[in-house]
């Protein structure tokens, strides 16, 4: 029987964004939001329909509305609760709403998100599927949205007890990086931030990882202010190095047609894990505990030396971050995480493991009872830090 006729489309996805630093955003001399980018400039006359999460509304949302008055544009506010609790799919059709109520047009006028990772990855979720593509605009006012969640190009909202089960790949026109939102963080969100740079420093960079333990704890304190001129040079580098690794990582394989991934790293047990504990744990939290079990899992393989692992628990804690976590108690949980990664990485674990500080291997061949000891042998370490905490003590245990 002859077939019929078939055809076979291939096409190359094209992207372009912008990510560009700015302190003092919304003071009303600076012009960077109207004129930095040159894809997405704001004009007097112009209106835009702004999201926001409702505790950097309460601090800075009258600051901000005077800004755009100011330069004569008008804007549409939409004040959104947004932490990882509600990060469903209610969240994003609360947007979805407001942009059809503000009646959008797609091409040129671009949403503008204002606030953390979780309201940007619902606010750039809803403006990817509005429309099959609604531009949108993003200022991250956390450490872990100036870092991460504002430099990639992924959305996502929570499903069922999946973490970021519901998401696209649709990049930012622009993402705005201001420093000075800082101020208002308590330390515990610039540690949950400083986790992500962590994780860059320990699969990159070794001087990223020196630079975190001589100045790491001293610039938390100072909130990435800079205050003196020490701490505004190492908070300059601290923040603009991990951002400049992780668009390195990101350019050639933007869409993930490669799965090894080793900004993956800490990521294979704590989406488990951060769902397991919610809310008790944060986002980067999640993610160092993550960092902190698969370090102990290089150690006992001999790909991390003792001193290394040492020195690796003691800048996690000397950044007010968690070595461990009670859910680890529970091993099925983390065999689950594991088996739900490999699903989720074409059938392979592709587990990004450190060499030492500064490097890293992929590995496919992590054992449930390798598990079992890395967790132990990590609570081991967690309960003697910083007292009598050594790697070498955690070994041979």
């Amino acid at each position: 029987m002859d077939n019929g006729p078939a055809w076979t489309v291939e096409a190359v996805r094209q992207a372009r964004y912008h990510v560009i630093s700015s302190d003092h955003l919304f003071s009303q001399d600076n012009l960077t939001l109207l004129t930095g980018c040159p894809d997405a400039p704001l004009r007097a006359g112009e209106r835009r329909l702004l999201v926001i999460d409702k505790n950097v509304d309460a601090l800075f949302g009258a600051q901000i509305r005077e800004f755009f008055t100011f330069h004569g544009v008008e804007i549409t506010v939409l004040s959104l609760r947004a932490d990882e609790a509600v990060k469903h799919w209610d969240a994003v059709s609360q947007v979805v709403d407001a942009m059809n109520d503000f009646g959008i047009d797609r091409r040129r006028e671009p949403v503008l998100a204002v606030g953390g990772g979780v309201l940007t990855d619902i606010v750039g979720f809803a403006a990817s599927i509005y429309r099959r593509g609604t531009p949108y605009i993003r200022i991250p006012t956390t450490l872990i949205g100036l870092v991460d969640a504002g430099v990639g190009v992924k959305t996502g909202v929570n499903y069922a007890s999946g973490k970021n089960r519901l998401g696209t790949y649709a990049p930012a026109t622009a993402t705005f990086l201001d420093r000075s939102f800082l101020r208002s963080l308590d330390l515990r969100h610039i540690s949950n931030g400083l986790a992500e740079i962590l994780k860059m420093a320990l699969i990159r960079s070794q001087e990223l990882f020196t630079l975190l333990e001589t100045h790491g704890s001293a610039v938390r304190a100072d909130r990435f202010q800079g205050t003196t001129g020490d701490l505004a040079d190492a908070a300059d580098r601290i923040i603009a190095e991990p951002i400049h690794l992780m668009l390195e990582e990101l350019q050639p394989n933007l869409w993930e047609s490669s799965l090894e991934r080793c900004v993956d790293y800490g990521h294979t047990f704590s989406p488990t894990i951060e769902m397991h504990a919610l809310p008790e744990l944060l986002h980067g939290e999640a993610v160092v505990i993550d960092m902190a079990l698969t370090t102990a899992l290089a150690t006992l393989r001999g790909n991390v030396s003792e001193e290394q692992a040492d020195r690796v628990f003691t800048v996690i804690q000397a950044l007010g971050l968690p070595l461990w976590n009670d859910a680890l108690d529970d091993t099925s949980l983390l065999e689950h995480a594991l088996r739900d990664t490999v699903r989720h990485r074409d059938g392979l674990q592709r587990l990004p493991l450190p060499l030492g500080i500064g490097r890293h291997c992929f590995v496919n061949d992590v054992a449930p009872s390798e598990l079992r000891k890395a967790a132990w042998l990590l609570r081991s370490c967690a309960q003697e830090l910083p007292h009598a905490g050594s790697a070498e003590s955690l070994v041979s245990a």
